[in-house]
């Protein structure tokens, strides 16, 4: 079975960029291949990355489960509703050398999703036999896993900015861990874009305060942004950038076997 790595924390910490980049480094180091999950519908992981997503596994769940209240039938005929889902599950698998990328995209609509849910389930399971690693970019609640669409997560890394309010979210992330009844071996917060990869007191305080382990602290670097506002994948930072090597400093000391 994979070894699944989430990362989770609220939007517009960097969340996203971290988790691409955490995806590079096990790419990096041969610990592939590597299956990179967008479970964020807010998020934007495959422009962190640098590719194309055609369609996400939500769009696909909610055609499938629209065609149960309708007149209009996507399924060919002689194709069973399961074969059809596998089928269009399956084509929505971007391939690259290192990793795989899918995206969950938005949550479910009205009506029942029962089925299509179970066997979005199922088909995950089954990518996660092929892979070493499972990476996942959730949302703030973790919600895919909490309704068990995703595998059993082994190492939770929560991201926050350097702010004591941010901190304090992150706390509250925390606290959903155990009433999603995940048992993680491991549980972290890397504090992102903190001015010259420092804490102020206050928010160390504050990180004490809500039981978080720190992993460590990745700085605040202007060519992460310069990246996003050109469109420029931010897993081609050079690599000499701060960011990239506060990262992977953090990565190397985690048991990830």
């Amino acid at each position: 079975m994979a070894h699944t790595i989430a990362v989770a924390g609220k939007g517009g910490v960097g969340k996203t960029t971290l988790t691409g980049l955490l995806i590079e480094y096990l790419c990096q180091k041969k610990q592939g291949p590597v299956l990179a999950v967008d479970a964020d519908a807010n998020s934007n992981l495959n422009e962190v990355l640098g590719v194309e997503v055609e369609a996400t596994l939500g769009e696909i769940r909610e055609e499938i489960a629209q065609a149960e209240i309708s007149n209009t039938n996507p399924i060919p005929l002689g194709m069973s509703k399961q074969d059809y889902a596998e089928m269009k599950f399956s084509s929505a698998l971007v391939e690259e050398d290192d990793y795989d990328l899918l995206v969950m995209g938005h949550t479910q609509g009205k009506g029942c999703y029962c089925f299509v849910n179970g066997l979005l389930t199922a088909q995950i399971s089954k990518y996660a036999q092929n892979y070493k690693y499972v990476v996942v970019d959730n949302e703030a609640g973790m919600e895919h896993i909490s309704r068990g669409i995703l595998p059993k997560v082994d190492t939770i890394i929560l991201v926050s900015d350097c702010s004591r309010r941010g901190v304090q979210a992150v706390g509250r992330i925390a606290k959903l861990i155990p009433e999603c009844g995940l048992k993680p071996n491991t549980v972290g917060l890397i504090v992102n874009r903190a001015p010259g990869g420092v804490l102020n007191e206050g928010t160390k305080e504050e990180i004490e305060k809500q039981g978080l382990t720190l992993l460590g602290v990745v700085p605040q670097d202007e060519q992460v942004f310069e990246f996003d506002c050109d469109g420029v994948p931010t897993v081609k930072l050079p690599e000499d950038s701060p960011v990239r090597k506060a990262l992977y400093g953090i990565m190397g000391k985690l048991d990830l076997s």
